[in-house]
């Protein structure tokens, strides 16, 4: 099978096209209601702000934004998600054109990607790991530009997409680790300092400052509750990490790496004819490839062994996006592209088996959060609300997400008047407000007490 140069372009456009329509129609046909994450995100986004609780802000921002214009139809924020996803590719993609001078190769670093479920089975989930996706892409893309270039406006963009990067989700910062490193190489190999680096860190600081101040005028709420989810375990009474931890959640983390690059492995094994390479250490490419792909992952396993967290598995959703580059770049001259044909065979295969194992695991699993009839609560206790009171519902609260929060976040998404979820039920708080308990009773309720299946009580009171 052969691929003219010319229909690379054409190739990767379609592929694109299709995964963005196929990933945003599969879950809306096989959810009932959005996912844990995405109603957490609208939650928040319905209240602005530079932070919260739990995360930075960009992905409430983003998703407030597609409210805006989409309200609650679930599809958009699928469609949302793919955005993002494919955004991510085309950086890639572009990244590679510097690499490699065939751009089947530069093809072929993306439609590897279809090989680790981050990438496919994960992404209707709009999240903090998606939103970070196209900037993780962009701050190496424009690193490298800057690195090839050294013109201020790559500098500068490389300090604004960092940031944004780091205002999705912080272990961005594995990522601004490894290239500080890899410019500490180049400072020593070059015996000098680049002073548009400063560039960078001007406008990386600008783009922060906002959330920097929000983070010390709320205790840095986000980074304690970072550092409370990787050491403390729920399930054993949040007592921080053991002596055997430091060696069991590393080494598990590093098995799990290893399993969900199964997949990927086997679809690059197919074009390799030989395992030999020819690899120049000083080459400054290589070196590169090296400080996005190896390094990051790297320092992850090293935290969890000197610290005793435990990764969670999601979080590593960035950290793969160049793996089909590196592995191309280092095996290029091993790469038969006579066993194209083979490689798309297994390629269309994973393409197609991904968005069907989803929409069978949600048909057939009847008891997850997107099975939740979201929708049709919120239409009877609004039907409640109308029979009772006059005035808008403008609060609904509820604590711990799990409980309470999810609750409330779906009523807040739902519901006409789209009420500010909140945490803390307020004296002040007395006109339009629903209260949820979870699927703990409310005894002490002044306003209409009304009892639901999926929860037990919710209280609310407004005007008459």
């Amino acid at each position: 099978m052969q691929i003219k140069k010319k229909n690379v372009n054409k190739i990767l456009i379609f592929f694109l096209f299709v995964h963005l329509i196929v990933w945003t129609l599969v879950p809306s046909i096989s959810n009932t209601n959005l996912p844990l994450d995405t109603i957490e995100a609208l939650a928040w986004g319905n209240e602005l702000q530079f932070g919260y609780h739990k995360h930075p802000p960009l992905s409430a921002w983003f998703s407030e934004f597609f409210y805006q214009i989409f309200g609650s139809q679930d599809w958009a924020y699928y469609f949302l998600s793919q955005i993002f996803v494919i955004m991510s590719f085309i950086i890639i993609f572009k990244f590679s054109e510097n690499f490699f001078q065939n751009k089947i190769y530069s093809l072929l670093s993306i439609l590897l990607l279809e090989g680790i479920y981050f990438y496919n089975f994960t992404t209707p989930e709009f999240n903090v790991y998606v939103c970070q996706l196209p900037f993780w892409a962009a701050t190496v893309y424009y690193c490298w530009r800057g690195i090839k270039q050294n013109d201020n406006i790559s500098w500068l963009l490389l300090g604004v997409v960092a940031g944004l990067g780091m205002l999705s989700f912080y272990l961005t910062f594995y990522l601004l680790l490894s290239l500080v490193l890899f410019f500490i190489y180049i400072i020593v190999k070059e015996k000098r300092f680049n002073y548009k680096y400063l560039i960078s860190l001007f406008s990386f600081f600008i783009i922060l400052l906002p959330h920097l101040i929000w983070l010390v005028d709320n205790d840095y709420i986000t980074i304690n509750n970072a550092i409370f989810r990787s050491v403390d375990d729920p399930l054993s009474g949040f007592e921080g990490p053991k002596l055997l931890d430091h060696l069991f959640y590393p080494f598990l983390f590093l098995a799990k790496q290893i399993g969900l690059l199964i997949p990927f492995v086997f679809m690059f094994l197919i074009i390799v004819t030989k395992f030999k390479t020819k690899i120049n250490y000083r080459d400054k490419k290589f070196l590169f490839l090296i400080s996005i792909t190896i390094l990051p992952l790297v320092f992850m396993f090293f935290t969890s062994l000197i610290t005793g967290a435990r990764i969670r598995t999601m979080w590593m959703t960035s950290f793969y996006l160049y793996i089909g580059v590196f592995f191309i770049y280092i095996y290029q001259t091993s790469i038969n592209l006579k066993k194209l044909k083979s490689f798309f065979l297994v390629f269309l295969f994973l393409f197609i088996f991904s968005p069907m194992a989803y929409y069978v695991v949600s048909y057939n699993q009847t008891n997850q959060r997107t099975d939740y009839p979201g929708r049709e609560i919120s239409e009877m206790i609004q039907s409640k609300w109308k029979s009772n009171f006059s005035n808008k519902i403008e609060v609904v609260v509820g604590y711990g997400w799990i409980n309470g929060g999810w609750f409330a976040g779906n009523l807040s998404y739902h519901l006409e008047s789209r009420p500010k979820w909140k945490t803390k039920l307020k004296d002040e708080i007395n006109v339009g407000t629903i209260w949820i308990q979870g699927f703990n009773k409310i005894d002490n309720c002044k306003g209409v007490l009304y009892q639901i299946k999926h929860f037990n009580d919710i209280c609310m009171f407004g005007k008459k």
